[in-house]
């Protein structure tokens, strides 16, 4: 547990300033409590006259060092006060009672902003490293991760981390002050009916730790729900066609009921786990108060103001009390969402970045893949692969699916490394430059577009940020897409939807190829970038592309044959290996595997 906290506080850090700011105005709380009980004596026995007045300051003589000067400040404010025997001496006395309780306000309302401050911002802090954190991780990675878990993880996570700085560090720093303070005003005051009351305190402890343990466990499952939760809205939501198609929309709510139930379930056991304490604090409460009126009425009498300082005492003592008393469950809560979050913090990257990265200079180099060996955890994907493509080639792979056409392109990109063997651009080890400078130089279009929820502009923009608007004209029309743009309400202002759904399939086509031609790279990828077409947008589609392909080396993944005809060098794979290459004519001629492919797509 202190870890945990060492490891929150360290969040915080940049914010030290106000956090203890928050946390000094907290003890502003605790001490004007303690002066308030000082004060509420003298003035009801000034006030009812009952017996001998108390002076307050020796009263509190007996008190640790901090709780007497905020006696004495509190007294301080009355030097000047007129003999309390007058009527305006009265009145002054009775009127600090609002000006302590104004302070104890200001000071609460301090804390609470202030902490308020430093938890959102350091919270968001978090967000934002553990949102750079995802982004660097490998494409494997997320094969293998739920995407509802890692939005689960970023947004309700880490929410529970800000509820952990806003509620707990106030609870431990403050509510232990507060106590302190009023228990040492009552010791001072009177002894005895405080350890009268304070007799069934024991009671609460091991209620408290066995439902502190609880609420961790329940938290963790409740986290995990949540983002089951996710991940089934967003696929509910991204699937809404297929949904409609198949008439899935009651077996999509049942699931959500399912999943709903079990989010109450586990909530609530977090509630109970929570209130139990409280509760018990207040009936324990009840009991020691119960005691005290015993005492008071058989043994002991009390003047009003002692019977008052007391009761007000309790009463103020009730809350950070019954706050301490859920604090375990709530450290546990914390504690374990931020687990999951400092979990995903804590992963290695599958791709070191090299200590010292050579440059790459990719325009005019020749690209080499020296046998490479490649698995998957489910499969082997390539075995002993090796190709040269030389300075503005358009090598084609084709084979059917599996066969590890997809898994070249990946690794050129550096979504992976090879087990085995090495690629090369001008000689240079793909692992010895930064992954950065690399996909620099390469541009894609693949058969998955991904538009973002933005302008046509801006979409196209992504290829090189900080391109002028004349830039991005430009490279649309050389895709073709220009036209059809100007076609739209608010041209190139034109919103595309989410993942580009106010576009047709081969709109988003040529707006992914102008986004590849504003990139302007010396390498290009094509991974079946129009298998997806009816034949007119592929022969727009086409065109751009021939328009993209010109001066540059390019690696062409396809289904289609048709569109790879007049590459320069078709390989053909299977299971991971190179079984044929050649142009188009040769592999024909040879009466393998190619020629298998070609007769049942033209036949057909």
């Amino acid at each position: 547990m202190v870890a945990f906290l060492k490891t929150l506080l360290s969040f915080t850090r940049p914010y030290r300033g106000r956090l203890i700011l928050g946390l000094f105005f907290g003890l502003c709380v605790a001490l004007a409590s303690a002066a308030l009980m000082i004060w509420v004596k003298e003035v009801m026995d000034v006030v009812f006259a009952a017996g001998e007045q108390t002076n307050a300051l020796a009263a509190a003589s007996a008190m640790p060092e901090f709780l007497r000067s905020a006696a004495e400040w509190a007294l301080s404010l009355i030097k000047s006060v007129p003999s309390p025997s007058s009527s305006a001496g009265v009145v002054l006395m009775i009127l600090v009672i609002p000006v302590l309780m104004f302070f104890q306000v200001v000071s609460a309302y301090l804390n609470f902003y202030l902490l308020q401050w430093v938890a959102i911002r350091s919270v968001c802090d978090i967000r934002v490293r553990l949102f750079d954190k995802l982004q660097r991780l490998s494409v494997g990675f997320y094969h293998s991760t739920n995407t509802g878990e890692l939005i689960s993880r970023i947004s309700n996570d880490t929410y529970s981390l800000t509820k952990a700085i806003t509620g707990i560090l106030p609870v431990i720093v403050v509510g232990p002050a507060t106590v302190i303070a009023l228990v040492a005003v009552l010791l001072a005051k009177q002894p005895k009916l405080t350890l009268i009351s304070l007799v069934v305190l024991p009671l609460c402890v091991a209620p408290v730790a066995i439902y502190g343990r609880k609420v961790r466990k329940s938290t963790k499952k409740l986290q995990e729900n949540f983002a089951e939760l996710t991940e089934l809205m967003q696929e509910t939501f991204s699937g809404h066609r297929m949904v409609k198609a198949y008439n899935l929309e009651e077996t999509m709510l049942a699931r959500f009921k399912a999943s709903t139930g079990r989010f109450i379930s586990h909530y609530m056991r977090i509630v109970r786990s929570l209130e139990v304490p409280g509760s018990l604090v207040e009936v324990m409460g009840a009991v020691g108060v119960a005691l005290v009126l015993i005492y008071v009425a058989l043994v002991d009498k009390k003047t009003p103001g002692d019977f008052m300082q007391f009761v007000l005492a309790i009463v103020a003592l009730y809350k950070p009390i019954k706050e301490l008393s859920r604090l375990p469950g709530q450290l546990e809560q914390a504690r374990a969402s931020s687990e999951r979050v400092f979990e995903l913090m804590a992963l290695g990257e599958d791709l070191p970045e090299p200590a010292s990265p050579k440059a790459l200079k990719a325009a005019g180099a020749e690209i080499r893949f020296e046998k490479l060996s490649f698995s998957y955890p489910s499969k082997p994907a390539l075995i002993d692969f090796d190709l040269t493509i030389r300075p503005g080639q358009k090598i084609a792979l084709v084979g059917k699916s599996g066969s590890g056409k997809t898994t070249v392109s990946s690794l050129l990109l550096r979504f992976y490394d090879p087990q085995q063997g090495a690629i090369t651009i001008g000689g240079v080890d793909l692992r010895d430059v930064s992954t950065k400078s690399l996909r620099e130089q390469i541009a894609v279009v693949s058969q998955d577009i991904v538009l973002f929820n933005d302008t046509i502009s801006g979409n196209i923009a992504l290829g090189r940020p900080g391109a002028t608007r004349e830039d991005i004209e430009a490279a649309a029309r050389a895709a073709f897409a220009h036209d059809f743009i100007m076609e739209k309400p608010q041209g190139y202002d034109t919103p595309v939807g989410e993942r580009g759904s106010q576009l047709s399939g081969g709109q988003r086509q040529r707006v992914a190829i102008a986004r590849a031609i504003l990139r302007n790279a010396p390498i290009l990828i094509l991974d079946e970038a129009t298998s997806a077409l009816d034949t007119e947008s592929e022969r727009a589609v086409q065109a751009a592309l021939e328009v993209l392909m010109r001066g540059r080396t390019t690696l062409c993944i396809a289904h289609r044959l048709s569109t790879i005809v007049n590459a320069d060098l078709i390989v053909v794979m299977d299971e991971g290996r190179i079984v044929e290459s050649g142009r188009h004519s040769e592999l024909l001629a040879l009466n393998g595997t190619y020629r298998r492919l070609h007769d049942l797509q033209f036949n057909a």
